[in-house]
């Protein structure tokens, strides 16, 4: 019996917050001034009034929604956690990352059984593009491109601080986040290094999107436009790697990490940003769940640190030092 509860919670709670995610009823519940009743909602939105209100109150059973009951009304109102992290409007908002799982992630999965069969990426079977251009399926369209560029704004809005605080950076006066995509996480960067330059750089069509959608008022983060796996690295004292080795076969890293060694001037260094897997690949659960996901929609796979500090001491790099966060990334700094 709990194995059955557990099976439907696993797909269906997370269908419930997709699917209000989508439909906007925690933005709707986050602007109303006063709690609302299922039929109010749905006519907001454009639903049936009973399919509303059984996802209503599906919600409210999940602790995400409160309810209250008016001479036998029932009037749902948001909560502190559907206002920070599922309304769209909240700097804190998860939104995107979760329109990003529900319309990609979700469809990827349905073939997982047939990924852990070939070894391979579900990009050909689940969209009809080659599985061997990993970034050409997720940038498929300009709609895409946004879904995915949004994806990353909402993690590292969650997890950018413990990343850029992990080490002392304040010693590197120039950085360049390679594949910065909407420059989230360079924004958390020039907002605690303050004295630092930071750049992103990243394919002409991202580094274009991002100054069209994600740029912030005041915000002192520069964009490049350039290729770093073909193209010249632009000069710094410190290149971060958030959420790329992950993505690509071990040789294709180990040219890039060697690039950037050389690309480097004594005393600069590199700051690699993934999900690391324990030495003994036993957890922790989300960077397994998440090594998973690197095989139904990449090349590559999640590591423990060791993988990356051999890698990076082949490349040349000297002092090599891991920082273990306790969130979902952690982080290595080698310096050469």
């Amino acid at each position: 019996q709990k194995l059955k509860i557990y099976c439907a919670e696993v797909y269906c709670v997370p269908q419930v917050i997709f699917s209000a995610c989508e439909l906007g009823v925690f933005d709707l519940l986050l602007q109303s001034q006063k709690p609302l009743k299922a039929g109010e909602v749905a006519r907001e939105l454009g639903t049936s009034e009973d399919g509303m209100e059984r996802l209503l109150d599906v919600l409210v059973g999940i602790e995400i929604l409160e309810v209250e009951h008016t001479e036998g009304t029932a009037h749902y109102s948001s909560t502190d956690v559907s206002n920070l992290y599922l309304a769209k409007a909240s700097p804190k908002s998860l939104h995107d990352m979760i329109i990003y799982n529900s319309q990609t992630i979700y469809p990827l999965w349905n073939n997982l059984v047939d990924a852990v069969r070939e070894g391979k990426n579900q990009n050909e079977k689940t969209f009809g593009l080659s599985s061997k251009d990993i970034f050409s399926a997720i940038y498929r369209s300009e709609e895409e491109m946004l879904k995915f560029m949004g994806l990353m704004n909402s993690t590292w809005a969650i997890d950018g601080h413990d990343i850029v605080t992990a080490f002392n950076l304040s010693g590197f006066k120039s950085m360049v986040d390679l594949g910065g995509c909407s420059g989230a996480l360079a924004r958390e960067l020039a907002r605690e290094y303050p004295s630092s330059t930071v750049t992103v750089l990243d394919l002409p069509k991202v580094v274009q999107t991002a100054k069209q959608h994600f740029t912030e008022s005041g915000c002192t983060v520069e964009f490049q436009e350039g290729d770093f796996f073909e193209g010249d690295l632009p000069p710094a004292d410190l290149y971060i790697l958030a959420r790329i080795i992950h993505d690509w076969k071990k040789d294709k890293c180990e040219k890039l990490l060697k690039k950037i060694h050389s690309s480097t001037s004594p005393g600069g260094g590199v700051l690699i940003v993934e999900a690391m897997l324990f030495e003994s690949r036993r957890g922790p659960i989300t960077a397994q769940l998440y090594s998973l996901n690197m095989l139904v929609q990449t090349e590559g796979k999640e590591h423990p640190p060791s993988h990356y500090t051999g890698m990076l001491t082949q490349a040349g790099f000297k002092d090599v030092q891991v920082c273990r966060t306790g969130k979902s990334y952690d982080a290595v700094l080698a310096i050469k």
